[in-house]
C-alpha cells in the first residue's frame, strides 16, 4: 500500500484489534504493530484482510508508515510497558509529533509523561477508552487528556470513532491538561465497580429473601430496564440471568462467587483518601471484591459463624420495589460521590473539568452508560458550580420518593443476616451528608485529650484553636493543627 497512514496503533490485543476496525470503517488509514509480530500477520491477512490497514514488523517501520504530524496510540499493558514503548518511539519522532496512552494508565503516570515528552518537543495524550471489545469497534467512550496542543490533530479520527447518543452528540471531548483523562476514566471505572456491586447486592436480596429464580429475577430486571434504571449494566444482567447451561440451569449460580479486579476502583478508593473524599460506596465495592476472593475462609466461617435465619413475610412485590428504589438512591450517592472527587482533583491539579459534558461522554459507549447520566448532564448545564448532586432538584425529589423503601430495603437485609455493604454505605453517607451536627465534635475532644489537637468552639469564630487541660496535669502545650 503506497498511502501512508493517518495514525498508527501498537497493541493488537482484544482492544487495539477493535479500535483499528473502527478507524479503518471511519475512512482512516491505520498502520499497526505488535510486539510479536507474527500477530500483526494474523490480523493483517484475517480481520483486517482488504482493508486499508499497513503491517508493520519494528517501530522504526511503523513511524515510516505515517503521515506528518505523526501520531501514534499505544494500547498495551499500564506501567512499565507503556514508558519503554515511549522509549523506543522517541528515536524516530520528530518535534509536534504524538504519542498517545489508551490504556487504564494510572493518572499520575500520565502527569509524568506529558511533561517528559513535551521536555522532549513532542506532545502527548492520555486517554481513557471504555466500552470493552464491542464499544472499541462499534463506538466507545473517549476521555483524553494530556498536551492540549494536541487535540486538534487526533479530535477528527476520535470523535469520529466515539459513540454518538441523542442527536448525533458525541461521546468525545477533551478532558483537560495533563493526567485529567485518565483521572476522568478512573473515576468511570470506580461507578463502574460501584453500579457492579448494587446490581449484585439486589440480586443476592431477591434470590436470598425472597427466594427468587434466576428467570424471575431475570424478569425484573427487564422491567427495570425499561425505566429510571435503564442502563447497559441493568441490560446485561437481565441476559446474564436468561443464559442457560448446558442442562437448562441457569448458568450464573455455577459460577464461583470470587471476583477479580485489575485496580482501577482500587486508585480511585486512594486518590479519595489522597484528596479527603468521602468516596464510601465505591470503597465498600472495592473492598466487596477483597472480601469475595478469600472464598475459603467464608466457607469455613459459614460453618462457625451463625446469623439468623431468614424469616420474610412483608409482600413480595411491595419489597421488590423497595430494592428497586434502594438501587437507585444508593446510585445517585455513588455518582454524587464520584463527582465530588473529581472536583476535589480538578482543584487540587488545576484542571477545568466541564462536569455535564463528563456524564455526556459516559451517555455511550461506555460500561456505565445509562439514561440516568442525562440527567447529570442537565444538573451541571443548570448549575456548573453545582457541589454535589444531592442538592439537583431532580435528584432530591427522586430520593424523596425513594427513601421509605431504601430504608426499608436496607432494614430488612441487616434483620435477616444478608451483607449489602453498598446500600448501606449508601443510606450512611447520605444521612451524614443531610446532618447538621455530627459526632465530630466528641471527635476532636478525644484528639485534644491524648494529643492536644485543639479544636474549635461553636460560640467562637471558625479558625480559632483551643485546648483544653482535661486531666489537669497535661500542661498548656498544644499540638500544630492540620488535615492530611
Amino acid at each position: 500500500m503506497s498511502q501512508l497512514a493517518d495514525i498508527g496503533l501498537i497493541g493488537l490485543a482484544v482492544m487495539g484489534e477493535n479500535l483499528v476496525l473502527n478507524m479503518e470503517s471511519k475512512g482512516f488509514i491505520v498502520a499497526v504493530y505488535n510486539r510479536t509480530t507474527d500477530k500483526v500477520d494474523s490480523f493483517i491477512n484475517g480481520r483486517g484482510k482488504g482493508k486499508k490497514i499497513i503491517g508493520a514488523h519494528s517501530i522504526e517501520e511503523l513511524v515510516k508508515n505515517l503521515k506528518s504530524t505523526r501520531k501514534v496510540m499505544l494500547m498495551v499493558k499500564a506501567g512499565k510497558p507503556v514508558d519503554d514503548f515511549i522509549e523506543q518511539l522517541l528515536p524516530y519522532l520528530s518535534a509536534g509529533d504524538i504519542i498517545i496512552d489508551g490504556g487504564n494508565s494510572h493518572f499520575p503516570d500520565t502527569e509524568r509523561r506529558t511533561k517528559y515528552i513535551e521536555s522532549k518537543g513532542l506532545l502527548y495524550i492520555g486517554t481513557g477508552v471504555s466500552g470493552g471489545e464491542e464499544g472499541a469497534l462499534l463506538g466507545p467512550s473517549i476521555m483524553p487528556g494530556g498536551s492540549p496542543k494536541a487535540w486538534e490533530s487526533v479530535k477528527p479520527i476520535f470523535q469520529a470513532i466515539a459513540a454518538k447518543v441523542d442527536n448525533g452528540a458525541v461521546c468525545c471531548d477533551w478532558v483537560g491538561n495533563g493526567g485529567a483523562g485518565h483521572f476522568v476514566k478512573m473515576v468511570h471505572n470506580g461507578i463502574e465497580y460501584g453500579d457492579m456491586q448494587l446490581i449484585c447486592e439486589a440480586y443476592q436480596m431477591m434470590k436470598d429473601i425472597l427466594g427468587m429464580s434466576a428467570s424471575e429475577m431475570q424478569q425484573v430486571f427487564k422491567e427495570w430496564n425499561n425505566g429510571d434504571l435503564d442502563s447497559y449494566l441493568v441490560e446485561i444482567t437481565r441476559d446474564i440471568l436468561a443464559f442457560k447451561d448446558t442442562d437448562g440451569s441457569a448458568l450464573v449460580e455455577k459460577i464461583v462467587d470470587t471476583a477479580g479486579q485489575k485496580g482501577t476502583g482500587k486508585w480511585t478508593g486512594i486518590a479519595a483518601l489522597d484528596l479527603g473524599i468521602p468516596l464510601t460506596l465505591i470503597g465498600e465495592s472495592v473492598f466487596s471484591r477483597c472480601l469475595s476472593a478469600i472464598k475459603d475462609e467464608r466457607v469455613l466461617a459459614s460453618k462457625k459463624l451463625k446469623g439468623p435465619k431468614v424469616n420474610f413475610t412483608g409482600n413480595k412485590k411491595e419489597f421488590i420495589e423497595q430494592i428497586r428504589q434502594a438501587l437507585f438512591a444508593s446510585k445517585v450517592v455513588s455518582y454524587a460521590q464520584g463527582y465530588v472527587l473529581m472536583r476535589a482533583a480538578a482543584a487540587e491539579f488545576k484542571w477545568t473539568l466541564n462536569y455535564g459534558g463528563i456524564a455526556l461522554m459516559w451517555r455511550g459507549g461506555c460500561i456505565i452508560r445509562s439514561v440516568f447520566l442525562g440527567k447529570i448532564t442537565e444538573a451541571f448545564d443548570k448549575n456548573p458550580n453545582l457541589s454535589n448532586l444531592l442538592l439537583d432538584p431532580y435528584f432530591i425529589g427522586k430520593i424523596e420518593e425513594a427513601q421509605a423503601g431504601w430504608r426499608n430495603a436496607v432494614a430488612t437485609a441487616m434483620v435477616n443476616g444478608i451483607p449489602v455493604p453498598a446500600f448501606a454505605t449508601a443510606l450512611n453517607y447520605f444521612d451524614g451528608y443531610r446532618t447538621e451536627r455530627l459526632p465530630a465534635n466528641l471527635l476532636q475532644a478525644q484528639r485534644d485529650y491524648f494529643g492536644a489537637h485543639t479544636y474549635e468552639r461553636i460560640d467562637k469564630p471558625r479558625g480559632e484553636f483551643f485546648h483544653t487541660n482535661w486531666t489537669g496535669t497535661g500542661g498548656d502545650t498544644s499540638s500544630s493543627t492540620y488535615n492530611v
